[in-house]
C-alpha cells in the first residue's frame, strides 16, 4: 500500500542523488564533441585521442576504488559532496587548460569525481527506497545519466553553431566559444555540477548506514518521514537492518566469504561485459563513427542528439515497467535485440555503403540498438549492482564492481580508435555483437530475479542460497 511510505519524500532525495548519474552522462558524452577539435589543435595521433577520451575513465577507476571506502566510513552524502566539487573543478580546470598535459590531468580529476558518484549514488537510492519501488528509484540515476548525455550532445550542437557563427565575441569569451569552442563545451559542465553539489546539502543521510554506525536516533529520523511516521514499521525496519549486520563482516576481507565472493565476481562479469556490447563506443565516438559514415559534421551530430534522445526516452519507458515485468525480462528481451541490431549496424559498414544504401538507414540500426541498450542493460545494470551486496560491505563490493566496469569503460574508451581503423567499423559492431552472448548466460543462470524484494532479502539468498517472499514487500 502506497500510503505506508511517503513516496514524495522517497523521491525527491532520491532525484538529487541521481543528479550524479547527470554529471557522469554528461561527461561520457560531451567529449564526444570535441575529440576531433582537440587532436587538430595538440597534434594528436590515433591513440593520443584515445588518451584523451579515456584519461577521464582513468580517474574513474581511482574513484571506484576510493569511493566505496570514502562511503562505509564518512557516509553517502558526504561522499557525493566530495563527489560534486571534484566535477566542478574539472570542468573549470579543462576550459583554461594551458597544455594537453593540463587538459588530460583535468580529465583525471573530473574521472575521479564521476567514478565515486557512480558508487556512491545508486547504492543511497537503493538504501532509502522501498522495496516494491526500488526498480523504479535506482534508475533515476540511469535516467540522469542519460538526460547529461542529451545535454551534452545539445550543448554541444548549439555551441558548435555559434563557433560556425561569425560572432562579435572578443577576449575570453571568443576563445572560450569561437577560436577553441571545445573549451566552452568541457566548461559548461560546472553549471550542473555545482547544482548539483548544492543540493545534496538538503538530503539526509542513509538510514541503512546510520543503522550501520550505530546512530539510531537519527537512523529512526530518517525512516520515520519515510514511513509516515508509523513507529511499528520503523522498529521493524531497524531490526531487520541489525539482524542482517550482525551475521555479516566488514571490509574487503569479508568479500572472501563464499555467498558474497560469488556475488562479488557476478557483478564483476556482468559490469566488464556490459561494456564491450558497445554502448560507449557509441556515446564517445558517435560523431566520428556518423562522419565515416559520410556524414556532415552538422548531420553527423544532429545524428548522435538523435541517438540520445531515444537513449533518454527508452530509459523512462524502462523505469515503470522494471518493478513489473522484472530485471531479467527486460535483460532477455533487449539484449537479443542488441544482438540483432549489431549486426544489422556491422553489415551496414560491410555493404552498405557499396550498394548507396541511404545513412537513414544507418540512423534507424543505430536507434534500435540504443533502444534495446537503454531498456536493458542500462536500466538494470546500476539497480542490480546497488541491492545485490550486503549492507555491511556494501561499499567494498560495489567498489569493486564499479572498478571492473570502469576498467572495461577505460579499455573501451582507448581501444575503440585502434579497432574502428584496424578491425573496420564492421568488425567492431560485429565483436560487439558476440559480446552480448555471454552476458545474458550469465544473467540467465546466475542472476536470481529480485524485483519485489527487500536488500535484507536479497542479503539472505547470498549468505543462505534462499529468496523467499517478501513479509512486507513496502519494507
Amino acid at each position: 500500500m502506497q500510503g505506508i511510505y511517503n513516496f514524495a519524500f522517497i523521491i525527491a532525495i532520491s532525484a538529487i542523488a541521481a543528479m550524479g548519474g547527470f554529471l557522469f552522462g554528461f561527461d561520457e558524452a560531451v567529449i564526444s564533441g570535441t575529440v576531433d577539435c582537440v587532436s587538430t589543435q595538440f597534434g594528436l595521433n590515433v591513440m593520443a585521442s584515445g588518451w584523451f577520451v579515456s584519461s577521464a575513465l582513468l580517474g574513474a577507476i581511482i574513484g571506484v576504488i576510493v569511493g566505496g571506502n570514502l562511503s562505509d566510513r564518512y557516509g553517502r552524502k558526504s561522499t557525493m559532496i566530495c563527489s560534486g566539487t571534484l566535477f566542478a573543478v574539472s570542468m573549470i580546470g579543462c576550459a583554461v587548460a594551458p597544455s594537453f598535459i593540463y587538459l588530460v590531468i583535468y580529465r583525471i580529476v573530473g574521472g575521479i569525481g564521476i567514478g565515486v558518484a557512480s558508487i556512491v549514488c545508486p547504492m543511497y537510492i537503493s538504501e532509502v527506497a522501498v522495496a516494491s519501488r526500488r526498480g523504479l528509484l535506482v534508475s533515476l540515476y540511469q535516467l540522469a545519466v542519460t538526460i547529461g548525455v542529451v545535454g551534452a550532445y545539445v550543448s554541444n550542437k548549439w555551441l558548435l553553431g555559434i563557433a560556425m557563427e561569425d560572432s562579435d565575441l572578443s577576449g575570453i569569451s571568443r576563445t572560450l566559444f569561437v577560436d577553441e569552442w571545445w573549451r566552452g563545451m568541457l566548461g559548461v559542465g560546472v553549471i550542473p555540477s555545482v547544482i548539483f553539489l548544492v543540493s545534496i546539502f538538503f538530503i539526509p543521510e542513509s538510514p541503512r548506514w546510520l543503522v550501520l554506525k550505530g546512530r539510531m536516533q537519527k537512523a529512526e529520523q530518517v525512516f520515520a518521514r519515510i514511513y509516515n511516521n508509523d513507529s511499528a514499521i520503523v522498529r521493524r525496519q531497524i531490526e531487520s537492518t541489525l539482524e542482517v549486520t550482525r551475521n555479516s563482516g566488514s571490509g574487503y576481507k569479508a568479500l572472501l566469504s563464499p555467498g558474497i565472493f560469488r556475488a562479488v565476481l557476478i557483478g564483476v562479469a556482468i559490469a566488464m561485459l556490459g561494456q564491450f556490447m558497445g554502448v560507449n563506443a557509441v556515446l564517445y565516438y558517435g560523431p566520428s563513427i556518423f562522419k565515416d559514415a559520410g556524414l556532415s559534421d552538422g548531420d553527423a551530430f544532429f545524428y548522435q542528439v538523435l541517438v540520445g534522445a531515444a537513449n533518454m526516452l527508452t530509459t523512462i519507458a524502462a523505469m515503470f515497467i522494471i518493478d513489473k515485468v522484472g530485471r531479467k525480462t527486460l535483460i532477455y528481451y533487449g539484449v537479443s535485440g542488441m544482438i540483432i541490431s549489431l549486426l544489422l549496424i556491422g553489415s551496414y559498414f560491410m555493404w552498405g555503403q557499396q550498394l548507396g544504401v541511404s545513412h537513414v538507414l544507418l540512423l534507424i540500426f543505430f536507434l534500435l540498438y540504443i533502444i534495446c541498450c537503454a531498456g536493458s542493460i542500462c536500466a538494470v545494470i546500476f539497480v542490480i549492482l546497488s541491492e545485490m551486496y550486503p549492507l555491511a560491505v556494501r561499499g567494498a563490493a560495489m567498489s569493486v564492481a564499479g572498478l571492473a566496469l570502469w576498467i572495461a569503460t577505460f579499455m573501451i574508451g582507448q581501444l575503440t580508435p585502434w579497432m574502428l581503423h584496424t578491425l573496420s567499423p564492421a568488425g567492431t559492431f560485429l565483436l560487439f555483437a558476440i559480446m552480448c552472448v555471454p552476458y545474458i548466460l550469465i544473467m540467465w543462470k546466475m542472476v536470481p530475479e529480485t524485483t519485489g524484494k527487500s536488500l535484507e532479502e536479497i542479503e539472505r539468498y547470498w549468505m543462505y542460497g534462499e529468496l523467499r517472499e517478501a513479509a512486507n514487500k513496502n519494507t
